[in-house]
């Protein structure tokens, strides 16, 4: 095995600390190379051993002043270390150097994000008492995952669908809700790759619902990633209730989703929406047979008959049936 396969991001993956002592080992040696410096950085990220991980990219960048991965590693170091500025300039030049790695795309629009956020109005304008208004109450968001799609979900009421824009891409989300007061923005540097054109959101009167098509049947440990790829955990059945977060404290998903149902149960639906959801009800609430007799009806008739009497269905083909007004015709 090579040292360059040797110390690969899955190796270090695996067992970071005793990585981090096998790196440390050759980097005492002679003819040593910037690409080493740069994995034992990776490995402090690793370990949230920020700083030394900053070192560590310095020192590949001594050896090799064009190595577009020490300054994503020291980028992304300075970043967690709430140095924004110094990680927007490591990698702007990272990004110079590679221009086909969509990362650093990524962390720039992070570091943008946070700079914003840090940006405080003057502390010496007074502010009209006429003008004072109380503070809105914060917009919360929470996601959960199938085993096809992560849901997630911005508790926000009363949003029209015109004021809300959406975009997604390889391994980001952004969303923009107009509001009165100022516009909820929620961007999102995700752990693993999406189908974008696949991805759809859904404005309800409670909430704003997107829905992100997965690449693969994995389970994501968070939603958010750092630049960091994570091992891969495939899908299994019996973790399909287990719907892991970012926040610090265990959350009661199963009363979460019972929530959202009933607040869904609340809205007011017209047309053929309260047809669906009407349907959609009986299906939920119904038997074994009633679930099987839909299914058998609504597939053979093409979808013109809908049957719950599986005693009738049961024993025959439904034959297709459109209603007055339609024609039927076979493609």
């Amino acid at each position: 095995m090579s040292t360059e396969q040797l110390f690969s991001d899955s190796w270090i993956d695996e067992d970071t600390n005793r990585a981090l002592q096998e790196l440390t080992k050759v980097l005492n040696s002679e003819n040593v190379q910037p690409g080493w410096y740069c994995q034992r950085a990776y490995a402090h990220i690793c370990l949230k051993n920020y700083r030394d991980a900053v070192t560590d990219a310095d020192k590949a960048l001594e050896l090799n002043a064009n190595c577009a991965t020490a300054f994503l590693r020291k980028g992304i170091a300075e970043y967690h270390l709430k140095n924004y500025s110094a990680a927007k300039e490591a990698f702007t030049k990272g990004q110079n150097i590679d221009k086909t790695d969509t990362t650093f795309t990524i962390w720039l629009k992070k570091c943008e994000e946070e700079t914003e956020v840090g940006e405080q109005p003057d502390q010496n304008e007074k502010t009209p008492v006429a003008e004072h208004h109380t503070s809105a109450p914060k917009i919360r968001h929470d996601w959960y995952q199938t085993e096809s799609h992560v849901i997630v979900t911005v508790m926000m009421k009363n949003a029209q669908n015109n004021d809300v824009r959406v975009e997604f891409a390889e391994q980001m989300m952004n969303a923009v809700v107009k509001r009165p007061s100022s516009d909820y923005k929620l961007n999102l540097s995700l752990l693993h790759p999406i189908v974008a054109e696949q991805s759809t959101f859904k404005v309800l009167s409670t909430k704003l619902e997107i829905r992100m098509k997965k690449t693969e049947a994995v389970r994501w440990e968070k939603l958010e990633g750092d630049g960091i790829l994570p091992s891969v955990k495939h899908f299994t059945p019996d973790e399909c209730h287990k719907y892991p977060s970012s926040s610090h404290y265990t959350r009661n998903w199963d009363k979460l989703v019972v929530e959202l149902k009933e607040e869904e149960k609340g809205e007011k639906l017209e047309g053929d929406a309260a047809l669906n959801k009407l349907f959609q009800q009986i299906y939920d609430d119904g038997s074994d047979e009633v679930k099987r007799a839909m299914n058998k009806s609504f597939m053979e008739s093409a979808g013109t008959v809908l049957s719950t009497n599986w005693t009738d269905v049961g024993k025959r083909k439904v034959d297709i049936s459109p209603s007055d007004d339609m024609e039927w015709k076979p493609y």
